[in-house]
């Protein structure tokens, strides 16, 4: 049974008098039992002024009817008097006076907390969280569990400390200590009484693994300039981000509160704090749905489409690319706000894919639907090959963030099978070619390619053919099967780049030599694992 006893008596009459609501008088007392806060509001209210009128000479107890371990107590003694407060219209209501143990708050009307300015009065009831609930529906998400997150006005850090100000010195007079982690968060007693009810709302449980995010931002206008003085008094703390509207973050402001000594801030800010006459606002009620992840293998056809868009300054250079053609049938399927492509390598616009195809990840962020069957994947995957005759997909299905990994594990150790059609300028005969067959593990120096000088660091990277293997054509054609390190150059290696790459198919066969077509025949990484489809 959890209750508050005779020596609490003292700091519900100081924060009651403050214009402090139940839940945040519960908080200061340690209190943490759950389902206290679950208690009605007006309920919550009587209970402590009925607890007031009790006899102070007896050990008198006020119980709630709930099976709940007691947290650790706070004791202090009579409190100062109360500012006068303002209700929840904004009128001025004068406060109630405790001047002795034995006289009841008679005043009933419903104020706005001067700590959590009515987070945890308002904002707990159920026309909230039917608005929320609401909201969720109306997104239309799959999701079969939820996490709750708040985000809440930075002077509530200040007005927190200020009421816990009062307190401490309080306990100081009778010599006790008082800390700040006696005081039960904010945040964690409203999700106290939060949870439940969306529960319930929702049909589904609350869980804090959860990937589906219902999150609600609380503004209180009236107080945002509370945090100023401190931006004086501790200006290290205060700086300028990017992507930050205000330096008055939540992080912020507990900082400086950690740095600021005791006396400057009771110099700058009312202890206990004020009254406001407005509640809190919710700004935003917002869903999210983590990221799903698809991953597959694609075969690339075309000799004129890019593997991402091709854009460059501003202008759009093919109508297409491998990324789009796949993804746009994504993005409708999951309903997902964007994407993120990724792929073990990539091919040149004129260079095609072949064999298994190359093995490829997509991130869809914030999907509406997450829930694939295989035989639904499948269907996905066939309305993908039929989009489009220039790429195929296979073994398309659904990952996890940590499955992507292994595409790009020792991806410069893995292996790559390349098919070139090589033109030489200087008549050949099949035995001028045949020697190619016996170099096995060739070194070479690559020196960045020219043409991917402007988006790739200048550096010399020592690459490894394992194989060849030619087919002679004409005097001045031949086709040359390679097998090689991930991240070589083929076509510097064929041509050399202005001896870039050494050695190169010219330099070894002692002609100027030139790549008409590549084709990538395999890209040995064992991943995703194939399906039977």
């Amino acid at each position: 049974m959890s209750s508050l006893t005779e020596k609490d008596r003292p700091i519900v009459q100081l924060l009651l008098n403050a214009g402090t609501c139940p839940r945040c008088i519960l908080r200061f007392c340690s209190v943490g039992s759950q389902m206290l806060y679950r208690h009605p509001y007006k309920d919550l209210m009587k209970v402590l002024k009925e607890f007031l009128k009790n006899n102070p000479e007896k050990e008198d107890t006020v119980c709630f009817d709930v099976v709940d371990p007691p947290c650790k107590r706070i004791r202090l003694e009579h409190p100062e008097e109360g500012p006068e407060d303002l209700n929840h219209n904004g009128a001025l209501q004068q406060n109630p006076q405790v001047n002795d143990e034995n006289t009841a708050v008679e005043d009933s009307a419903v104020k706005v907390c001067n700590v959590c300015l009515g987070i945890l009065q308002e904002f707990c009831e159920a026309d909230f969280v039917k608005k929320v609930c609401q909201k969720v529906n109306s997104a239309d998400y799959q999701f079969t569990s939820f996490v709750f997150s708040v985000s809440l006005p930075p002077q509530l850090s200040v007005r927190e400390r200020a009421a816990w100000l009062v307190l401490k010195q309080e306990m100081r007079n009778l010599g006790l200590s008082l800390l700040k982690d006696d005081i039960v968060q904010l945040k964690e007693a409203y999700k106290w009484i939060i949870h439940p009810q969306l529960s319930e709302e929702l049909s589904v449980p609350a869980d804090g693994k959860s990937l589906f995010e219902v999150s609600v931002v609380f503004a209180h206008p009236e107080t945002d300039e509370e945090c100023h003085f401190l931006a004086t008094a501790c200006p290290d703390c205060f700086k300028p981000a990017k992507n930050k509207q205000s330096v008055f973050t939540r992080m912020a402001v507990i900082k400086a509160l950690e740095k600021i000594k005791e006396e400057d801030f009771l110099k700058h800010f009312p202890c206990p704090p004020s009254s406001p006459k407005n509640l809190c606002v919710a700004l935003e009620i917002q869903c999210n749905n983590g990221a799903v992840f698809v991953a597959g293998r694609y075969n690339k056809y075309s000799r004129n489409l890019p593997q991402t868009p091709w854009i460059i300054d501003g202008e759009r250079k093919l109508e297409s690319s491998v990324e789009e053609l796949i993804s746009e049938h994504l993005m409708t399927e999951f309903r997902a706000d964007s994407f993120n492509f990724s792929s073990s390598g990539r091919e040149d616009v004129d260079v095609r894919t072949l064999g298994n195809g190359r093995p490829f990840a997509i991130e869809l962020v914030n999907p509406r639907r997450i829930h694939f069957t295989a035989e639904e994947m499948k269907g996905l995957q066939q309305t993908i090959n039929t989009s489009s005759d220039k790429i195929q997909v296979r073994d398309l299905q659904l990952v996890t963030r940590e499955a992507i990994g292994r595409m790009k594990e020792g991806e410069e150790e893995k292996t790559k099978t390349y098919s070139a059609l090589i033109w030489t300028d200087k008549a050949i005969q099949k035995e001028d070619i045949a020697f190619l067959d016996d170099i096995k593990e060739l070194k070479l120096d690559q020196k960045t390619p020219l043409r991917v000088l402007h988006r790739r660091p200048l550096a010399v990277r020592c690459r490894i053919i394992h194989t060849m293997r030619s087919e002679y054509i004409d005097e001045h054609h031949f086709r040359l099967h390679l097998k090689t390190q991930a991240g070589t150059y083929i076509k510097e290696f064929v041509h050399g780049d202005f001896g870039r790459t050494k050695p190169n198919i010219g330099s070894l066969l002692n002609r100027t030599a030139d790549i008409l077509e590549l084709d990538v025949e395999s890209v040995d990484v064992d991943w995703p694992p194939t399906l039977d489809n």
